[in-house]
């Protein structure tokens, strides 16, 4: 239906009616058929009769309404702004004390704004919008509550310098705060490394083009090295220049942490790449905190492993689902050999497929089409210009299959050796979620300080994710990250204005955000807040 003009002349004088019409079709045609005739145009206007139709019409319009309401009674919506995301990492950014701790490492400087307003508005970009400083300075305009009016680009380069220059200091306060001497101690240590390339051509002191897990060789990297505590908790972290060798990172590390934290007993863990000699006399030759260890081997490299460890007989022990171990010791050295059956399974089908396209290549190419394939290199033999599968050296590889290699100087039992070792998951989770949910890769900072700097508000903001997430596991819920996330956004802050007043309106939470601010020991904010 609509409100059709009708006009008419009589005697020579032109009037306007208003009438209701409705269209619908009949035998398939278009029709329209008048409802009612108002009257005249120009007395249902000038009498406000007009007026009064429509608005008694309107009560019956849900949208109409609002409308209404917004034109009589003043209410004017002003601006939207995210607002869970920043509640509950604002709270457990002030129960990790960083407060307290970024006021006191920035007294005596004048920045001539609030460094640590901005320092936790970086780390919540991490979270929530992974992107440069450029992207952070226009996406911080649309958070409620960080006085973000007043946050600008120069702000983000300076506060990166900040934090490169007290890194060291920002991560000893936060080491002291995080270990209360008569209530925990720190027994378990895991270290890993990994590389963050960097977009930019040129090399500096600490951009160097190295091996690169993330397949760049073509850019210069930096080396970041962390340490984890047994519930995954960031402990440590270091930089390195991106051509460090892991077993010299970790050797870094090691001294690191014992002339920094002064820790007496720790167990440091890592997996087999970091190891060497150098690193083995770090853990264990120094007289003032000799560290004890459980390292991975490489069975395949290191001579005593593959000759006289995985050699020596001896009946595996069941320690839990799919995993046996045994004791061997070599001289004063003491491996445990684990073995999962499942795995050893796999393998060996692995290797009987690529023997079953070797035998094949070989029947119906010849030997040349072998050249160049590493992936056959190891199972063949070449003999006065044929080839043939080396059986010997399928034998050798079939000692390796569902194994994994440890040594250690501790006194654990052999299960607790091998249980302990494959907590190195907490360490690559860390690294999951700094490289992939708070996105530290790629940077795209001109400078080797601004560079550290980024680096420091992701681990400012990692540490937020763990422990909100250390919480929900406490408490027994179990939430997706991507959906806590999700569902924390979708918590709004709507600024209204009403017959002069302001005021914030909250909208619905939604899914597990509520959980989220349980989970920190919050009640979220009333539906209505009077600002002024």
């Amino acid at each position: 239906m609509f409100v059709r003009v009708k006009r008419s002349v009589q005697k020579g004088t032109s009037y306007e009616y208003l009438q209701i019409v409705e269209s619908f079709r009949e035998q398939g045609k278009p029709r329209q058929r008048v409802l009612a005739t108002l009257g005249k145009r120009d007395v249902l206007v000038a009498s406000g009769t007009l007026d009064g139709l429509l608005q008694s019409i309107a009560k019956f319009s849900e949208r109409l309404r609002v409308v209404e309401a917004v034109r009589t009674q003043g209410i004017v919506a002003r601006s939207s702004a995210l607002w869970g995301p920043p509640l509950v990492f604002g709270r457990l950014w002030e129960t990790q004390g960083l407060p307290e701790i970024l006021d006191r490492l920035a007294e005596g400087r004048r920045f001539g704004f609030d460094l640590e307003r901005m320092s936790f508005a970086m780390a919540l970009q991490r979270l929530c919008c992974p992107g440069s400083d450029l992207q952070g300075s226009g996406w911080i305009q649309t958070v409620e509550g960080l006085g973000s009016e007043r946050m600008e680009l120069q702000h983000f380069y300076r506060t990166t310098g900040f934090l490169s220059e007290v890194r060291d200091d920002l991560e000893r306060e936060l080491f002291d705060r995080d270990r209360d001497l008569f209530t925990q101690s720190l027994d378990l240590v895991f270290i890993d490394t990994t590389s963050l390339y960097v977009y930019r051509a040129e090399e500096t002191e600490w951009r160097r083009r190295g091996y690169s897990r993330d397949h760049r060789p073509d850019l210069p990297q930096l080396v970041l090295a962390v340490a984890v505590d047994r519930q995954g908790w960031p402990v440590s972290w270091e930089v390195f220049p991106g051509n460090t060798a892991d077993h010299r990172v970790f050797e870094a590390m090691i001294e690191k942490m014992r002339e920094r934290f002064r820790i007496r007993r720790v167990v440091v863990v890592a997996d087999r790449g970091m190891i060497s000699q150098g690193a083995i006399k770090q853990l264990e030759g120094s007289e003032r905190a000799p560290y004890e260890y459980i390292l991975g081997c490489r069975m395949r490299k290191q001579k005593e492993v593959k000759e006289a460890v995985l050699s020596r007989g001896g009946r595996y022990t069941e320690v839990g689902p799919q995993l046996k171990v045994k004791e061997v010791w070599v001289k004063d050295r003491r491996y445990i050999v684990c073995l999962n059956e499942q795995e050893a399974f796999k393998d060996a089908a692995a290797r009987e497929a690529i023997l079953e396209r070797l035998r094949r290549v070989l029947e119906q190419k010849g030997p040349k089409a072998l050249v160049g394939n590493q992936g056959f290199a190891r199972f063949v033999r070449i003999e006065k210009g044929s080839a043939k599968i080396n059986e010997q050296a399928v034998r050798e590889d079939a000692r390796f299959d569902g194994k994994f290699v440890l040594t250690t100087n501790t006194e654990l039992p052999s299960e607790e050796v091998a249980m302990t070792y494959k907590g190195l998951w907490r360490v690559e989770r860390t690294f999951r979620e700094e490289k992939s949910t708070l996105k530290v890769r790629p940077l795209f900072h001109h400078r080797d300080d601004t560079s550290m700097g980024h680096i420091v508000a992701s681990f400012l903001a990692l540490r937020l994710e763990v422990d909100l997430q250390r919480r929900l596991e406490q408490a027994n819920l179990s939430v997706s990250w991507p959906d806590l996330m999700r569902d924390l956004s979708q918590l709004r802050a709507v600024r209204v204005e009403l017959d002069g007043h302001n005021y914030l309106l909250r909208t619905d939470l939604k899914g597990s955000a509520y959980q989220a601010f349980a989970a920190v020991g919050m009640r979220p904010p009333p539906p209505v807040t009077l600002l002024n």
